[in-house]
């Protein structure tokens, strides 16, 4: 299936991807695009569109669109949902209500430096996602998590 966001990814727009591919849509084809076509383009390829204002897997509530994509597939994984917490955090400028959300926005900036090309900064950036949700899966299994 093909999904189309705004060009030139940052948090949300990376996490989202990752989140897709990893427990959404194995087989998923992300497009970017200039925001005020994301709309055309989702018509036009049959495209599920995310993170762009007005759509279901969009911002909503102060939340942002990782934890719309987790709300709308019903995703309940406690390591997911503490990965989710770092991410809105860092994605709507609540930094100080988690503990990594600076760190997950330093690695964003330096990762967009690094790999202007969208599709490259995905695949290098997915690596930060694993790392993440493992780190999570073993707070869960300890008993850490909240």
């Amino acid at each position: 299936m093909k999904w189309v966001t705004r060009a030139h990814v940052h948090v949300d727009r990376v996490a989202c991807p990752w989140l897709i591919s990893r427990f959404v849509d194995n087989d998923a084809e992300f497009v970017f695009v200039a925001s005020d076509i994301v709309g055309q383009v989702a018509d036009d390829e049959f495209a599920t569109p995310f993170d762009v204002e007005g759509v279901q897997l969009g911002h909503h509530d102060g939340h942002c669109s990782f934890v719309s994509i987790m709300e709308t597939y019903h995703l309940r994984d406690r390591a997911l949902l503490q990965l989710a917490d770092v991410v809105n955090a860092a994605d709507t400028d609540q930094m100080d209500t988690n503990p990594y959300a600076r760190g997950l926005e330093a690695l964003a900036q330096g990762f967009s430096l690094m790999y202007p090309d969208d599709t490259d900064n995905l695949e290098a950036q997915f690596a930060v996602y694993d790392a993440l949700y493992t780190f999570f899966r073993l707070q869960v299994a300890r008993g850490e998590s909240k």
